[in-house]
């Protein structure tokens, strides 16, 4: 098993950054590519960025290409997403999850672990 515990979401105002944090627990961090996902209300979840296992490829839906970059730290089992000029329509909760599975990364059932989620609303 892998724990996956989500923080930093907020309530933000158009325009601005936050960065979310990942913590897993449990197995080797290092063996599982890591993704974001969010589902805004009424929505379905969908993919947001993906990482590889040592952090050199990295994946982005073209909603948040160049606004959002994720990172992971390994020694920290920690992986992040740094959001820059949030938009009112990434009003979401945001999810992490792990994957023992080789890429492509976007698609929510690769997963086999998720995290709780963490709410991030950007008002405008």
């Amino acid at each position: 098993q892998v724990q996956l515990v989500e923080s930093g979401g907020g309530l933000v105002q158009t325009g601005d950054s936050l960065m979310l944090s990942c913590a897993a627990s449990g197995r080797t961090f290092s063996n599982y590519r890591m993704g974001w996902f969010r589902q805004g209300p009424e929505k379905e979840r969908e993919f947001v960025a993906g990482i590889g296992l040592r952090g050199r490829g990295t994946y982005y839906a073209d909603s948040v290409k160049g606004r959002f970059t994720i990172s992971r730290d390994n020694a920290k089992n920690t992986v992040y997403l740094q959001m820059n000029r949030l938009k009112p329509e990434d009003t979401a909760v945001y999810f992490c999850a792990a994957t023992s599975a080789l890429p492509p990364l976007h698609t929510p059932a690769r997963y086999e672990f998720w995290g709780q989620g963490t709410q991030v609303t950007v008002s405008s």
